[in-house]
């Protein structure tokens, strides 16, 4: 199986010709026209966060000091002013919204309003012996969000260090079981400590956290056709960090090669964790790199992969509605091809953030 993952990929690598992409910030330039300019300047401006609350806190207290900040649920908010647009200026019906288009539960992240650039004070260790919320870019949120778990659900996080999206998931409450891996044991250690720090002893000690350091690229084989909801958020660019790490940047030249090969390696993950999912299961992909070659062509070519490999059916999710939603917290790339984009700008400086939401058919 992974022979045939491995020469797939490998013939797709040659079509899309990805060693031969353009210089860094002239592709960039290209692709994102006249937005480039300012979601240049907004990379290289102070980021903006978003406090997760941590629901296994005394929380409605947690809620209680945000709100005093003047900050506000930016995915609470949303849901209370959002309904389905009327069709031919008939009113709306009260109608269902497509299972697609379910967000997972139970999530709370605080925000400050367009244009406040306020910061949260760092969490402090609550009356239940936990932190209080977690700080995050917020439009790490989205791709949880998108997931759309439900209930007892069996989830998978492919490459789950540092912990952020881990965390979220387990807040959702839907998790039967979740298996959070990632290839490297110093990063799994940052993800015990932020587990360690949010999460009850009961419930990290219990069957319900599995945490792994296994190759992610052979997840198809060791446990397929195996779980409801797979996040496979991959290594990439990290293009906001790169702009300020100096030491062991992936964009320095002793390290070209491993960035030229890492669509190779994003393709692999997501097509292990689509043949880890059950058909009629669904997974989310996602970067934190703004790179169509790490996100719309990734997505594309695993498709093509496992419908050629595999004889398996992936249907992308329309995610429009995601982006109407909020759309009032983050600015969105218009143009993507496939899966949605939180661009930076100096208004809401977070991301940048791609995701897409993948449906196995067969």
């Amino acid at each position: 199986m992974a022979a045939l993952v491995l020469r797939g990929v490998r013939e797709l690598v040659k079509r899309v010709e990805f060693v031969t992409a353009p210089r860094r910030h002239r592709h960039k330039k290209k692709w994102f026209g006249d937005l480039w300019p300012s979601i240049r300047v907004s990379l290289l401006s102070e980021q903006k966060y978003g406090a997760l609350v941590n629901n296994f806190a005394a929380w409605d207290h947690v809620i209680a000091e945000l709100e005093h900040l003047g900050a506000r649920d930016f995915v609470n908010e949303a849901f209370s002013h959002w309904e389905l647009e009327p069709e031919s200026g008939q009113p709306a019906a009260p109608a269902p919204a497509p299972a697609s288009w379910a967000c997972s539960p139970n999530l709370r992240c605080f925000t400050f309003a367009k244009g406040d650039v306020s910061c949260f004070p760092r969490a402090r260790l609550g009356s239940l012996g936990v932190l209080d919320y977690y700080l995050m870019d917020a439009a790490s949120l989205l791709p949880v969000l998108a997931l759309g778990l439900q209930p007892g659900d069996t989830v998978l996080d492919l490459c789950a260090a540092p912990g952020g999206k881990t965390l979220a998931l387990l807040q959702t409450g839907c998790c039967c079981n979740l298996a959070a891996n990632d290839l490297s044991t110093s990063r799994t250690g940052r993800l015990q400590k932020v587990l360690h720090s949010y999460v009850p002893q009961d419930i990290r000690d219990g069957t319900r956290v599995r945490v792994t350091s296994w190759d992610g690229r052979k997840w198809g084989e060791l446990e397929g056709d195996t779980y409801d909801r797979v996040l496979v958020d991959v290594p990439c660019t990290t293009d906001r960090h790169s702009l300020y790490e100096e030491k062991n940047n992936i964009f320095q030249r002793s390290r070209k090669k491993e960035r030229q090969m890492l669509p190779l390696l994003q393709v692999q993950l997501l097509a292990a964790g689509l043949l880890a999912t059950k058909p009629g299961g669904y997974a989310v992909y996602s970067t934190c790199s703004l790179s169509h070659l790490q996100n719309e062509y990734v997505v594309q070519g695993t498709i093509e992969l496992l419908a050629n490999q595999y004889s398996i059916e992936i249907q992308v999710e329309d995610l429009t509605h995601f982006r109407k939603l909020f759309m009032g917290t983050f600015f969105f790339f218009p143009s993507c091809q496939v899966g949605e984009l939180v661009i930076p700008n100096l208004m809401a400086n977070f991301g940048p953030m791609y995701f897409c939401k993948l449906h196995r058919l067969t």
